[in-house]
């Protein structure tokens, strides 16, 4: 369900107070979740109700007693609310939720809200059947602009676009982190008007993504000093070595699918569409592509997997098996 349909889903409910007896909240993105949890738990009771607001988290929730709780009058109140997170409910199936949630008490409203789900199971099938399953997906650049170009309005400032796109490419498209770095540069530039390249890279922290594509970058300039340093500058923050691995595999996978996009004649808009990254982000990857084969490309793919291998049986330490991978496609072929 795209955003626009999320916003009006819920809403919808809020203002009619019509609420569904289960809703299902799930997907990627963190922050718009926890936005409309709270405000639709808000809108159906307060949060300090004891008596009839509950709430839990984790993998140890056991169906019967939510159940029982939800078969239980509310106590003085129109309804008993029941928030149930990260269950893994609706990852595997759980027979005795799948069957509850097809005849849910008439007083009682579920919000489980999950990371992952299998839409082929029989609690996601039984939930969406008789309440609400919405899916929260990374946003589009678009959407992202208007929200950010949104907030930065609300507090009588200016950008341009080209400082826009220089924030961005220093947060990339997680919410979460977008809304805590906006939040900075907003403070800065408190006494500005205009919100400036200087003040972005001033205050604005470059994510960990951004510096494993200047790494692959390193790499392919066969630049093996900087590719190292940009490592031990990861290993400082307390990246783990085998997160870092992982991250310069996606790095060399993304390569690799917009270089053969671009190759059956995909424009940057359409790849960018296809793989779910902003335009110019495309644009920076299509660039450093051109810097290698398809066969560079994927030959640490291979590698990558059994550097893997070796650190998880311990045949090598995982600090050393990454450095000496960065090192085997850094060195200078000449």
């Amino acid at each position: 369900m795209c955003y626009n349909e999320t916003m009006k889903t819920i809403d919808e409910d809020i203002k009619n107070k019509t609420f569904r007896r289960c809703y299902l909240f799930y997907g990627e993105e963190a922050y718009l979740k926890k936005q409309y949890k709270d405000k639709l738990v808000s809108a159906m009771i307060d949060r300090e109700d004891r008596m009839n607001f509950s709430s839990y988290e984790g993998k140890n929730i056991v169906p019967e007693k939510l159940v029982d709780l939800a078969e239980t009058l509310p106590f003085f109140s129109e309804r008993r609310v029941i928030l149930v997170e990260e269950s893994g409910f609706f990852k595997s199936s759980c027979e005795v939720l799948a069957d509850y949630l097809q005849n849910v008490n008439e007083s009682t409203c579920f919000v489980f809200v999950e990371s992952e789900v299998d839409k082929r199971s029989k609690t996601y099938k039984a939930l969406k059947k008789n309440g609400a399953a919405i899916e929260f997906t990374v946003l589009g650049e678009d959407m992202l602009t208007r929200w950010v170009l949104g907030r930065i309005k609300k507090e009588n400032k200016k950008i341009t676009q080209s400082v826009l796109q220089l924030f961005f490419g220093r947060t990339g498209r997680s919410m979460n982190t977008i809304d805590r770095e906006l939040e900075k540069l907003l403070c800065y530039t408190l006494k500005k008007d205009t919100i400036e390249a200087a003040d972005v890279e001033a205050v604005v922290t470059e994510q960990v993504e951004n510096k494993i594509f200047e790494m692959v970058d390193a790499i392919a300039g066969h630049n093996q000093k900087r590719a190292l340093d940009l490592y031990d500058g990861l290993l400082t923050l307390e990246e783990p070595p085998m997160h870092i691995l992982l991250l310069i595999v996606r790095q060399f996978r993304i390569l690799s699918e917009v270089k053969e996009l671009t190759k059956m004649g995909y424009d940057r808009f359409e790849i960018a569409e296809k793989m779910g990254l902003r335009e110019f982000v495309v644009r920076k990857n299509q660039a450093l592509a051109r810097n290698f084969t398809m066969e560079q490309l994927l030959a640490p793919l291979k590698d990558a997997a059994e550097t893997e291998e070796a650190i998880k049986t311990g045949r090598m330490d995982g600090q050393i098996a990454v450095e000496v991978f960065i090192m085997q496609y850094s060195r200078n072929a000449g």
